[in-house]
């Protein structure tokens, strides 16, 4: 590539946080007055943006302080799990990601069509035949133009993000204006005792909500070879992190003010639009569905530029086939893409075959991703105990290693809310993936495994082999 062509591909800062705040804003914000609704009442609902933004923002901080000590990593999620894990741990983290990105767009496509099924039923909740059939005609004209450069698709995401921000805004301003106070501390505790053990039971039935809703941080650090400068990855995270959480809140707190606790948990996905029309009549649904199928489309332009570009950098270093290297004379990676494209179109299927279609592939996803985030937390916290750079660079020494402990706590706790039955799903995908690894490994005439790795893979070999039992009897559903 020319110098000319690759300065024509660099990414400003305002492109690098517009990719950020595109990547988290997609569908799960337009779910949240419903999803907490059910879960937990204005206090349970405080708690649990306390803990996930506090955590997610160690990550952000975490992401930044690696942009900064380790330039050469310009993968992101992938590249820090195998600097610091080795070969295998950091192909899982790759492998998660990247099929994590690809369920998180099954639920922009399932959320779009449950919303046209308000005003055509033909699509019903979005898991219908005619719903998965205009997804895939929307999947794969996406796909087309994503093949005509990345530049001109991060040019999209921008104007999808502002386009998708004003109606966002102009709900948080409208039902700010018709909150009532009384509405607000009546399920202030979640209709609920006042014990420890209720709030952390409906906290911890909201985290992978969070998580959900988070995911999208990494994007500027996984564009980072893209960015005009270094310094603008590490910034580009944290604005876009700080400014969709207050947005998370006000969306989150505000309609508890609106409607009862029990009206928002029955509410129609997307339950944002059910508060907005109970404040301004009919015409608000029509208003939210223009701004969510505007939000969805623009994250999921996102997701697909994210995805394929972890599964091509995975592809540059070896960790997987050579085939997914492979470039277009756009210089976008058309094989990554077309096989990310075909994981989106296998789980499209899927979700016929689900009787909550848009909730089982929001946490499924969620569940993906923990792990690639808690070994980037984890790789933070082991080259400042191992002082890799600190001797050279010794500050900030302190408030990295914080950082990066509470980090790591985070995602822990994250791993073990998200329960047995997602782990279980997890398993399914990164077991029989790992032949990808061992094709790549083959390709270079390289042992498959070095030791200890065996033991990973034996590990993940057996949860799927018991999560592929506990579908077969029913003891775990879809």
């Amino acid at each position: 590539m020319s110098t000319t062509e690759s300065s024509n591909q660099k990414l400003s800062l305002f492109a690098l946080t517009a990719m950020v705040v595109g990547s988290m804003v997609g569908a799960g914000i337009f779910s949240l007055p419903a999803t907490f609704g059910e879960a937990t009442g204005p206090f349970g609902a405080l708690i649990a943006w306390t803990i996930a933004g506090t955590g997610m923002l160690m990550l952000a901080f975490v992401f930044q302080t690696l942009s900064q000590r380790k330039p050469e990593l310009d993968a992101g999620v992938y590249a820090y799990a195998k600097a610091g894990f080795g070969d295998y741990l950091g192909f899982l983290s790759a492998l998660g990601y990247w099929t994590g990105c690809a369920i998180g767009n099954v639920t922009y496509f399932v959320l779009i069509k449950s919303t046209l099924g308000a005003f055509f039923p033909i699509f019903g909740e979005g898991n219908t035949i005619p719903a998965v059939l205009v997804s895939s005609v929307i999947l794969w004209s996406v796909h087309m133009m994503i093949l005509r450069g990345v530049k001109q698709a991060a040019a999209i995401n921008m104007i999808a993000t502002i386009a998708k921000i004003v109606p966002l805004i102009i709900f948080v301003v409208v039902v700010a204006f018709a909150f009532q106070q009384d509405l607000f501390m009546k399920d202030f505790w979640g209709g609920e005792n006042h014990t420890l053990e209720s709030i952390f039971r409906q906290v911890n039935s909201t985290m992978l909500v969070t998580v959900f809703v988070f995911l999208g941080i990494e994007g500027a650090s996984v564009y980072s070879r893209f960015a005009k400068s270094r310094r603008d990855v590490g910034t580009a995270t944290l604005l876009g992190i700080l400014g969709v959480l207050c947005l998370l809140v006000l969306v989150t707190i505000l309609p508890y003010g609106i409607l009862p606790r029990s009206e928002l948990a029955e509410l129609r996905a997307p339950s944002l639009a059910g508060v907005f029309e109970s404040v301004v009549g009919p015409w608000g649904t029509i208003f939210i569905s223009v701004g969510l199928i505007i939000s969805v489309l623009g994250a999921y332009l996102s997701w697909s530029l994210l995805a394929a570009e972890v599964a091509f950098t995975a592809a540059k270093t070896e960790s997987m086939p050579k085939f997914l290297a492979k470039e277009n004379v756009n210089k976008v990676p058309s094989t990554a893409l077309l096989w990310t494209n075909l994981l989106v179109q296998g789980f499209l299927v899927v979700t016929l075959f689900s009787e909550e279609a848009f909730t089982f592939a929001l946490k499924l996803t969620s569940a993906m991703t923990l792990i690639p985030y808690f070994l980037v937390a984890a790789y933070a916290l082991k080259i400042v105990l191992t002082k890799d750079t600190y001797l050279e660079k010794p500050d900030g020494i302190g408030g990295d290693l914080l950082r990066a402990t509470l980090a790591t706590i985070y995602t822990i706790f994250l791993l073990w809310a998200s329960g047995l039955k997602f782990i279980l799903l997890s398993a399914i995908i990164y077991a029989p993936g790992t032949i990808l690894f061992f094709i790549a490994h083959r390709e270079l005439k390289r042992p498959v495994f070095v030791k200890g790795e065996v033991l990973i893979f034996i590990v993940a070999l057996m949860a799927a082999i018991y999560g592929i039992y506990s579908l077969s009897t029913g003891t775990i559903t879809i």
